[in-house]
């Protein structure tokens, strides 16, 4: 990975990652700040959901940067294509390309089931660099080594037990908080112990939480 890499968390799901002065932004929704996707020059979204994508925030951001693009899956490219003409790339699994300077892999393709009565929607995952994965709404294994997990650790699809074991199948040397924005103080200081050392053990990972605009440098 590019020591350069700057990682920002932007609340609940999203981050901003900025390299050699270009920016990519992963699943600026309703749950991060208003302007989770302001500046970005790509945006990926893993799925349709609202705490994921929020329409009317990406298309100002779009309208803003007439450079800037998207690229996502079907069930969200639907709903501005038009708008935005060879602005946004439906992508899938097994899929790759390069962006604003990043390579990217497409990983997954389902939603994790929240009850068998709901719908299931797709979901993508994002193996971005060779070595940071943002899995979206799913315990997405990727078929090759992950330095860095966005790990989701907490939602109404999965519970603790899952969570802990799917960093260590992942196996990544760090995991960082993502899907965090249901959780109270209190609700993050228990994961924060439960999935660090006084835990039940997430294999050979660190993990740590960025709270909203912090920041940190991978390498």
């Amino acid at each position: 990975m590019n020591p350069t890499m700057n990682l920002t968390k932007k609340g609940h799901a999203c981050v901003r990652l900025e390299k050699d002065g270009k920016v990519l932004v992963v699943d600026p929704g309703t749950f991060s700040e208003e302007n989770a996707a302001a500046g970005a020059d790509a945006v990926l979204v893993t799925h349709e959901h609202l705490d994921h994508f929020n329409e009317e925030r990406l298309r100002a951001a779009l309208d803003a940067n007439p450079a800037a693009a998207v690229w996502t899956l079907r069930s969200v490219a639907d709903q501005i294509s038009a708008a935005f003409p060879g602005r946004v790339h439906v992508v899938g699994h097994g899929d790759t390309f390069t962006v604003a300077g990043f390579s990217v892999e497409v990983h997954g393709e389902l939603h994790a089931v929240i009850h068998p009565d709901l719908p299931r929607v797709t979901n993508i995952g994002f193996l971005v660099d060779g070595a940071l994965f943002h899995p979206g709404d799913a315990l997405t294994v990727p078929d090759k080594p992950v330095d860095t997990l966005l790990l989701p650790v907490h939602a109404p699809w999965n519970k603790f037990s899952e969570v802990a074991d799917y960093v260590r199948e992942v196996a990544p040397r760090r995991a960082y908080a993502v899907h965090d924005g249901l959780l109270n103080e209190t609700g993050l200081a228990v994961y924060g112990r439960n999935l660090g050392p006084d835990g039940p053990g997430i294999g050979e990972a660190v993990y740590a939480r960025l709270a909203p605009g912090e920041s940190v440098t991978l390498g």
